[in-house]
């Protein structure tokens, strides 16, 4: 007979089956070949910091508030993204489309656990798949203002926001945080996801980070969505969970939005109670089957420490938005 707790752990594992793994994790294999370390492989601080998948998730969020803050960012999303709602003639409404939002959070998490866990080809694999949208996300700001996902520029601030997110999230609500130089260790590994998506002249450290972040700002703005999707007018809880959001953010991030931090008591009292509602769902739901897996896979040793993205910028073939949208459809059947 199962145990309270193992019965919680049963139904969530059968939700994200049915919500996330069977829609977005199509194609990729965890548990083979034996001795394939992946990207990374055992013992590595992105096995350590993926491996908390709620803390995973949190932190993508963070990255997601961080990044828009860049205009064209925000433009590139009412352009070309699936998570804007569409009035009948497809126009973008500066408005979050559930249904989108899904769809992108579930591609997320399986570009996230598929490079950490994932066998060397199936990181290669979703890599190439954000590499082909990438390419396609070209326009015009309404104010003159070009963008390009493939401009190098862009890449270095989106690779800084992601990694910021998920490291300092993984800071804040990891039940055993890596702090100081372990961290950096986290820096350092994860930049090969960002030369695996054509990245160059990357942050490797947490304060390199940091300064990279900083530098950007006189290109930032408080964007129509980013004012949208913050403030004391929230429903709760979102309202809550904004604010975990944005104290995750850097000093001059929150100066920029408005954002003032509460005494540091009430700060620490609001901190401990995201910090149990999302250990919480973790020691609920159990470790990820996919970290399980790749442990498995390399119980025996690996035959490399870690394999390296293979990718050289300007080698992937053309492919229509159309033909990826396809895909995609294909791979949410």
């Amino acid at each position: 007979m199962d145990l309270p707790h193992q019965h919680v752990e049963r139904l969530l594992q059968r939700k994200f089956d049915q919500d996330i793994r069977k829609h977005y994790f199509r194609g990729l294999e965890f548990a083979e070949p034996a001795g394939d370390p992946g990207w990374f492989g055992p013992g590595s601080a992105v096995w350590h910091v993926h491996s908390h998948t709620e803390a995973l998730i949190f932190g993508l969020q963070c990255a997601a508030y961080i990044e828009r803050l860049d205009p064209s960012i925000y433009w590139m999303g009412m352009h070309h993204s699936r998570l804007v709602k569409r009035d009948d003639q497809g126009n973008a409404i500066p408005a979050v489309d559930p249904k989108g939002a899904a769809v992108r959070l579930g591609h997320s998490i399986a570009f996230f656990i598929g490079t950490a866990y994932g066998n060397t080809e199936s990181a290669e694999r979703v890599a190439r798949t954000v590499r082909a949208m990438h390419h396609t996300i070209k326009g015009t700001r309404p104010d003159g203002a070009a963008y390009d996902a493939d401009d190098p520029q862009w890449l270095r601030w989106n690779y800084a926001t992601v990694v910021w997110g998920i490291a300092t999230a993984h800071e804040l609500y990891h039940p055993n945080p890596l702090r100081g130089k372990k961290l950096d260790r986290y820096y350092g590994e994860f930049i090969r996801v960002g030369h695996a998506l054509g990245g160059t002249d990357l942050p490797t450290t947490k304060a390199e980070t940091l300064d990279c972040l900083h530098s950007y700002l006189p290109r930032l703005a408080l964007t129509h969505g980013a004012a949208m999707a913050t403030g004391p007018n929230l429903p709760m809880p979102q309202s809550a969970i904004d604010w975990a959001i944005r104290d995750t953010m850097p000093r001059w991030a929150k100066q920029l939005i408005g954002h003032t931090d509460p005494n540091p008591i009430e700060r620490a009292a609001r901190r401990a109670i995201v910090w149990s509602a999302i250990n919480g769902l973790h020691t609920a739901a159990g470790p990820a089957r996919e970290f399980r897996e790749a442990q498995q896979r390399v119980k025996n040793g690996t035959t490399v420490p870690h394999t390296e993205p293979s990718y050289v910028p300007g080698t992937d073939p053309q492919v229509s938005r159309a033909d990826i949208e396809r895909s995609f459809a294909a791979s949410s059947l």
